[in-house]
């Protein structure tokens, strides 16, 4: 069973930085895909950015681009998301996903099998 550990969320104010953490077994992190999604009450939830770790492929939505910067740190077999510049918009429940196949490219929710709890991040303006 894959397990996957978020952290890191909380509140700030618009303009401010947050950065998440997603730490799993050496096995996942070595073999997985890695990817962070968000969800608002009522909405689908959004890809917004992914990692291969065996080489540090990245892959980013529009919506994040030059503001967010997934990366990985092997020694903790853990994943980040680096947020700055946030936006009020940027209000969501924030999930770890991986998947045991390459998606670069793809951040469809639908293709990820292993989930974690979530971390609420909560940008005012």
């Amino acid at each position: 069973q894959v397990q996957l550990i978020e952290s890191g969320g909380g509140s700030v104010q618009a303009g401010g930085s947050l950065n998440l953490s997603c730490e799993t077994s050496q096995y996942t992190y070595k073999n997985y895909y890695m990817a962070w999604f968000r969800q608002t009450p009522g909405k689908e939830r959004e890809g917004v950015a992914g990692i291969w770790p065996p080489n540090a492929l990245t892959y980013y939505a529009d919506s994040v681009k030059g503001r967010f910067t997934i990366s990985q740190d092997d020694s903790k077999s853990t994943i980040y998301l680096q947020m700055n510049s946030l936006k009020p918009d940027d209000t969501a429940m924030y999930y770890c996903a991986a998947e045991p196949r390459l998606l670069l490219s793809r951040l469809d929710p639908n293709d990820f099998n292993s989930w974690g709890q979530g971390t609420q991040v909560t940008v005012s303006s």
